[in-house]
């Protein structure tokens, strides 16, 4: 499945998302904002200079729903704060379930801190945003979160923890509480970052470092394996009419590193699972 490049000249994208008319929008971590690439290829703004937007989701009123120093719902120009955590400086990936509900994962320490910046980590927690300010804390010790996504059922959050190099399995009971928590899939070469899953229940995982992008079944047995044209492979998602339209963000590009930051698209045999609007 060759790679097709789609635009280049980014610092880190993240945060890939596909609506139902195939604009995909994305977000620019270390230069800031977010945007929104059209089927025939014009790029438009549609939240300026924010910096740190690890995810995006799309919200059923219109706008998008986004993390960086808090979970907010940004439309038409005007910004709703969602959820501010207590003490929390920041949040990454995000993603939302069938009721519309977020779950935002949080960032206590800095996940691009340099040698000597940072002594200790801080694990972070996972969150489940149920309305405006109203949030409940599902579990904790995440040491650097990343990509996270729902299994087909919607009984199980896959949740990449990059720096423990695993993606993590958390079950949940009938009434939305964690029942228990499996280190499911470990990355051997490079860290776990973005993630999605397909319709047969398998975790498609972005490999930062890796230069590649991963299938794992549900039992975490590595299924494939897709070289992309990039070493910071950092998020992908699903997209297209059949929802087999795999696009793939990096903060790099081996093709050409004057390219930077780029987002690539090919083709999968397997549709990826439909994800729900936001509705908080």
């Amino acid at each position: 499945m060759p790679f097709e490049t789609l635009t280049t000249g980014y610092g880190l994208i993240e945060g890939p998302r596909v609506d139902e008319r195939g604009n995909l929008y994305f977000s620019d971590v270390t230069n800031g904002g977010v945007y929104r690439r059209a089927p025939e290829g014009g790029i438009e703004t549609v939240v300026p200079k924010r910096r740190g937007v690890g995810g995006i989701a799309l919200h059923v009123a219109g706008g998008v729903v986004i993390s960086g120093r808090d979970i907010c719902h940004v439309r038409d120009g005007e910004t709703r704060i969602l959820f501010q955590g207590v003490e929390v400086p920041g949040f990454n990936d995000i993603f939302t379930d069938a009721e519309g509900r977020v779950y935002a994962g949080s960032l206590r320490s800095n996940p691009f801190a340099g040698p000597g910046e940072e002594t200790e980590r801080r694990p972070g927690e996972l969150y489940r945003i149920d309305g405006e300010n109203d949030a409940v804390e599902l579990y904790g010790e995440v040491l650097l979160s990343n990509g996270i996504g729902l299994a087909p059922d919607g009984r199980t959050i896959w949740h990449s923890d990059t720096a423990r190099n695993a993606v993590l399995a958390h079950r949940l009971a009938a009434d939305g509480r964690i029942e228990r928590s499996d280190p499911v899939i470990r990355v051997d070469a490079g860290g776990p970052d973005g993630l999605a899953v397909d319709e047969d229940g398998c975790v498609w995982v972005a490999i930062y470092g890796g230069g590649c992008v991963q299938r794992f079944t549900p039992d975490g047995t590595l299924d494939r394996t897709l070289p992309v044209p990039a070493t910071a492979v950092t998020s992908l998602c699903f997209g297209g009419s059949d929802r087999r339209d795999l696009y793939v963000v990096s903060a790099d590009n081996s093709e050409d590193p004057a390219r930077a930051g780029s987002i690539f698209r090919t083709r999968s045999d397997v549709a990826g699972l439909p994800v729900a609007l936001a509705r908080i």
